[in-house]
């Protein structure tokens, strides 16, 4: 399975693609989308949207995960990280993927152990588990998190997702909530 992960920003988007094999995984490529500070919101959602696509076309990914947005003091800042999410989940549904979304705290969380683990830590780890030979920039390694959150969380997802339609059948058949 090939998961690509994004970390969504309006300046620099990242994104880690990795690869899963039963309990390994495998480092594919990761990087930024950078859309500069100068140009109109417009224009830099279109380079966000244009970027992830082409990541879909040239590693083909089986589904997608992407980071949930931390709600700022600033609310402006806030509205404007929602919008560059949204361009970045538009470009993943788009290239008919399946998305998942972590908050940080999930991420740090599966990454190192620990949710309150800083920037620095979240970059060694993900090279460590990736047998990196240096560290990524910090949102290439947020991003590669994120799709590392996804591979741990993806067996435990999709065996949830099995048993809830004999959940749904037995709540039917008693005719009351379970």
């Amino acid at each position: 399975m090939i998961i690509l992960g994004i970390d969504p920003g309006l300046r620099t988007t990242g994104f880690g693609v990795i690869e899963k094999h039963g309990a390994r995984l495998r480092y594919i490529a990761s990087g930024t989308i950078k859309t500069g500070s100068e140009a109109a919101l417009p224009p830099r959602l279109k380079v966000i949207f244009a970027g992830i696509a082409e990541i879909i076309r040239t590693y083909n990914p089986n589904c997608a995960a992407i980071e949930k947005v931390f709600v700022n003091v600033n609310p402006q800042s806030t509205l404007l990280l929602g919008q560059a999410r949204g361009a970045a989940i538009t470009a993943l549904v788009g290239g008919d993927l399946d998305v998942a979304e972590y908050t940080a705290l999930q991420v740090k969380q599966a990454v190192t152990g620990s949710g309150r683990a800083a920037k620095a830590q979240v970059q060694d780890m993900v090279a460590r588990l990736l047998v990196l030979p240096g560290l990524p920039g910090s949102d290439a390694a947020d991003a590669l998190g994120v799709a590392i959150c996804h591979a741990n969380s993806h067996d435990a997802l999709a065996l949830i997702g099995a048993l809830a339609p004999a959940s749904n059948t037995l709540r039917m058949k008693r005719g009351r909530l379970v």
